[in-house]
């Protein structure tokens, strides 16, 4: 079998232009980045339409290190829908460059499922995560010189900042540093430090935009921190948010590209799942919606944290309206989560398997909250026996779900083709009634418990102290009414990355809170979670190389 890259370096691919006409786009309105890639200006999104589309999110159970192919899905998915004539845009992310150097690898999907340019895609793409990432270091740029220049300072109190810099790169040495050393021409000595760029709230914002003029308010709306008096300070008061909007003029308009089928493909923003809200831009998906009946989405991490998040934030704030979800599943995560070690993972194991069912039973469970009747789809690897997938599929059936197999890795559509039919039967259910999870009125401390007790399982929550003094100064800011964007470890359940299977009997720690005034949300930070990750002792970095005729190699 070829590797992701080989196949993806042998499919001949169609001109963009091609792409837009299949949608219905004039090829004048394309911003051209080369033959295979362009943007789409704003004006081309139609309310209108979008309301009148079919919107498919899918996620998946909790991850394991064996990886479960939710992008593969959505794609190979989409591609099916084409296939039987039902007109089908997937809308994804973006990758980051950090788990593509790292340990995940690319996010483009794999085998016969894969959104192309893939190594364009997997790297630098049209620039947009290079934009974020100067935008918000202007704003860190503007803050220190606020402190240095004495006759405009707004007379900030230095250790109540919390906006660091961020870069597109796992570099643990950069979480916490000290600036300004050197004497005082070199700027005002503090700590500070470094997330990786999908962690920014300028990602964040981008992907919660409605219009120009929106993503300004929110840049604007970006809370730095106190003056010494005790007054709050935002972007606005730095004059910063004009500037931070030209740097992402182009990166606000979402991306047009294609899978190995030629299904149309928009790609846009990148917010990491377990950080922030980690879907795709509502511009990205509005675009999707507007030209296509359907729209296949994906949601960052498993349904305790994508999904949820995708509920309760983006379509909240958008008033988007989810018609069908699909949950990813593997027998090798199911396995895992049953208690099978890494390396055994490929050998059959019933009693594993079965009580690594009890993972996929809570994101049932959890969909089904939001008025949903999922459907899941096995993602199905060359070591699946049929024992194996009878055993998940008539559990799934007990669950009152349909279950499909799902063959696009190895097929692309043609694979996916029994998803697809049973995903449109699902749109079509009558008795769907999507509802958040949660009243916007209701205090911080219920709708944390309430997200920690309903989607993860837990007993309770537990705070420190500073949380809860955190919570009241948003609370003192008139910020007491914004959704709650958790961040915590995607590998578990629980705020224990080490907690696999169905995990009870523990309460989740929220050791700090802070407030994204711009995105629109809070995130309480629980347990160990991390915003800048590190690399491995054998990072994918080491495998990737370029030749003499310009040929990449070792992508994935």
């Amino acid at each position: 079998m070829k590797s992701d890259i080989e196949i993806a370096q042998t499919t001949r691919m169609k001109h963009i232009k091609e792409v837009a006409r299949q949608l219905g786009i004039d090829e004048n309105d394309l911003e051209l980045y080369g033959n295979y890639k362009a943007k789409l200006p704003l004006k081309l999104i139609d309310e209108e339409k979008v309301k009148k589309a079919k919107l498919i999110l899918v996620t998946a159970l909790t991850p394991t290190p064996a990886g479960e192919g939710k992008t593969t899905t959505s794609i190979g998915l989409a591609q099916a829908m084409n296939r039987i004539n039902k007109k089908t845009t997937v809308v994804l992310r973006e990758p980051s460059l950090g788990p593509v150097f790292g340990i995940k690898g690319g996010a483009a999907g794999g085998g016969y499922a894969q959104v192309v340019p893939m190594e364009d895609i997997n790297l630098h793409f049209t620039g947009d995560i290079a934009a974020v990432e100067k935008a918000h270091n202007l704003l860190a740029a503007l803050i220190d010189n606020n402190l240095q220049q004495k006759s405009v300072s707004l007379d900030i109190d230095s250790r109540t900042i919390e906006w660091k810099r961020v870069m597109d790169m796992n570099e643990r040495a950069l979480r916490d540093i000290i600036i300004g050393m050197g004497g005082k021409a070199q700027g005002v000595p503090r700590e500070t430090g470094f997330y990786i760029t999908a962690a920014s709230e300028v990602m964040a914002i981008l992907c919660m935009a409605s219009d120009m003029d929106d993503l300004k308010r929110r840049l604007g709306s970006i809370f730095i921190g106190y003056t010494y008096e005790g007054k709050p300070v935002f972007a606005r008061d730095l004059k910063a948010q004009g500037a931070m909007a030209v740097l992402l003029k182009d990166a606000i308009k979402p991306n047009l590209v294609q899978t190995l089928e030629g299904t149309p493909a928009i790609i846009h923003g990148g917010p990491f799942g377990n950080i922030a809200q980690g879907t795709n831009s509502i511009l990205g998906t509005k675009m999707g919606l507007t030209f296509s009946d359907y729209v296949v989405t994906e949601a960052g991490f498993a349904s305790d944290l994508g999904a949820e998040k995708f509920f309760d934030i983006k379509c909240r704030m958008s008033g988007l309206i989810p018609d069908a979800v699909v949950i990813v599943a593997t027998i090798r995560a199911l396995n895992y989560h049953g208690g099978a070690g890494i390396k055994d993972l490929k050998e059959k194991n019933l009693k594993a398997l079965e009580d690594g069912l009890e993972n996929l039973g809570k994101h049932i469970e959890n969909m089904k909250m939001f008025g949903l009747k999922p459907v899941v789809s096995i993602n199905k690897f060359d070591t699946d026996t049929e024992d194996e997938i009878r055993v998940v599929t008539e559990y799934c059936r007990k669950q009152g779900v349909d279950v499909a197999l799902n063959e696009g890795w190895a097929k692309g559509g043609e694979g996916a083709v029994d998803l697809a039919e049973k995903v449109v039967k699902a749109v079509e259910d009558p008795e769907r009634n999507f509802k958040t999870l949660y009243d916007l009125s209701s205090s911080y401390e219920d709708k944390i418990e309430t997200i920690a007790t309903k989607m993860y399982g837990a007993d309770g929550v537990e705070y420190t102290g500073k949380a809860i003094k955190q919570l009241r100064a948003i609370e003192n800011l008139g910020l007491d009414e914004l959704p709650v964007c958790v961040a915590k470890t995607q590998k578990s359940l629980s705020d224990d990355e080490k907690l696999r299977g169905r995990p009870r009997g523990y309460k989740i720690s929220v050791r700090e809170v802070e407030v994204s005034a711009g995105a629109g949300f809070i995130v309480p930070i629980a347990g160990a979670i991390m915003r800048m990750p590190g690399l491995p002792s054998r990072p994918a970095a080491e495998n990737i190389d370029i030749d003499k005729d310009g040929n990449i190699t070792g992508l994935f």
